[in-house]
């Protein structure tokens, strides 16, 4: 279980550093998804910060258990907010979030069963 948590943290982490970068430059693809879904701009700096805390907890989960329980739900329930934020704008498109969510759920679920 634990090279499953591995795997999935450590590819969970690079999305989640990757997206940060994207959204602390204010792509012009991220910010018209924001401007869309209406998410105001003086928020993407603290939405970019979590995502890399996120991140960080991910991996230092691979050492400390529990803070990878606590990253991966922390991730889990930001994502959630994510879904919650796309069907409130009414948007149709909510595969990559869903899909999004669920990865630090099954990080989760991976990192309580290999503790």
């Amino acid at each position: 279980m634990f090279i499953g948590y591995a795997v999935l943290a450590a590819l969970l982490a690079l999305a989640l550093f990757a997206s940060a970068f994207l959204t602390a430059t204010r792509n012009p693809q991220i910010m018209a998804t924001m401007t869309k879904l209406g998410v105001p701009e003086s928020w993407l700096p603290r939405l970019a910060a979590t995502k890399v805390a996120g991140a960080v907890g991910l991996l230092a989960g691979l050492a400390l258990p529990l803070v990878g329980v606590a990253a991966a739900a922390g991730v889990a329930l930001y994502f959630l907010g994510a879904v919650i934020t796309h069907l409130r704008a009414k948007d149709k498109d909510l595969a990559p979030v869903v899909v999004l969510t669920l990865l630090p759920v099954a990080a989760l679920a991976l990192r309580v069963a290999s503790a």
